[in-house]
């Protein structure tokens, strides 16, 4: 169990600190508005009001304590920007930082920020992934160039196995799953046959992905 701290109680911080209490983290969340705060109140029991560019305020928190920081407010940048000063200044043990641009995400991870996230571009390419290809069933980026995709078996890989196939000598991309009625079986053996009412997770190049679907 991890104790993170939620900055911002608009949808995508609401959202986010009810995932995190789904998989058993203690959340602390501040918000500047009391609306906010009430609205998030059923979900998450312990909320502060209060100003998070406040120093003596966020002090008084203990933010070193928490093993993360979350920084969901996205309508104003540089409020953003003296969060996340602030929360390294007082020893805060990684930040994520929530930007719209890319100047913005740059100027955050020069100034304390660990990761910064684009919520509602990356939910966009996430859905236009999924959305836009007939055997691409979903997508998880992790860097701007690999990433991983949930795809309908080749028709070539259908009856085969992983090491009969070479799949990663010949296609350039790692099997990481494979996915049948709804359950997912991590890391198959090599000796695994493909079938044809399953899907199959791989890691690698949208180029890569895209040859095989």
């Amino acid at each position: 169990m991890k104790s993170i701290l939620i900055i911002g109680l608009g949808r995508f911080g609401r959202h986010m600190a009810q995932k995190f209490i789904e998989n058993g983290h203690e959340i602390l969340a501040i918000d500047s508005e009391e609306d906010r705060a009430d609205d998030a109140v059923g979900a998450i029991q312990q909320i502060l009001i209060g100003d998070a560019t406040e120093e003596r305020f966020m002090a008084g928190i203990g933010v070193d304590n928490f093993d993360l920081a979350v920084i969901a407010i996205g309508e104003n940048f540089q409020t953003v920007l003296e969060i996340t000063v602030l929360l390294k200044d007082l020893g805060c043990k990684y930040i994520v930082a929530r930007a719209t641009r890319d100047v913005h995400k740059k100027l955050l991870l020069r100034n304390g920020a660990d990761y910064v996230v684009y919520s509602e571009r990356e939910v966009a390419e996430r859905l236009a992934i999924k959305f836009g290809a007939d055997n691409i069933f979903d997508y998880v980026e992790l860097t701007p160039e690999i990433g991983i995709y949930e795809i309908a078996v080749p028709q070539p890989w259908k009856g085969k196995s992983i090491v009969e196939l070479s799949i990663r000598n010949k296609y350039h991309v790692s099997v990481m799953a494979t996915k049948k009625n709804g359950k997912i079986f991590p890391l198959p053996d090599p000796r695994h046959v493909f079938e044809g009412n399953e899907s199959v997770m791989v890691m690698g190049t949208a180029e890569d992905i895209g040859s095989l679907t």
